[in-house]
């Protein structure tokens, strides 16, 4: 039968005890760090990657009408002449 050692039974506990700690400490750190940079992109004026997108198809769109709209422009300057 073997003996259990009372002094390494309370170590061990004592360790994994610790271990727990540092990981509720490690997952306490990562919401604080995750709440301030939220805060920190929110005082930020930025966009969505949506918005962004959105915005640039918008762009595109009225580029595209400018050019036909300079194209039927050069075209009737050309019958007037």
């Amino acid at each position: 039968m073997q003996t259990r050692n009372k002094m390494l039974d309370d170590l061990s506990q004592l360790m994994t005890n610790a271990m727990g700690v540092a990981q509720g400490a490690r997952d306490e750190a990562e919401t604080a760090m995750k709440s301030m940079l939220d805060r920190w992109l929110a005082d930020r004026d930025l966009v969505t990657r949506e918005e962004f997108d959105a915005v640039r198809a918008m762009a595109q769109k009225a580029r595209e009408e400018n050019e036909a709209l300079k194209a039927r422009i050069e075209a009737l300057e050309k019958g007037a002449e």
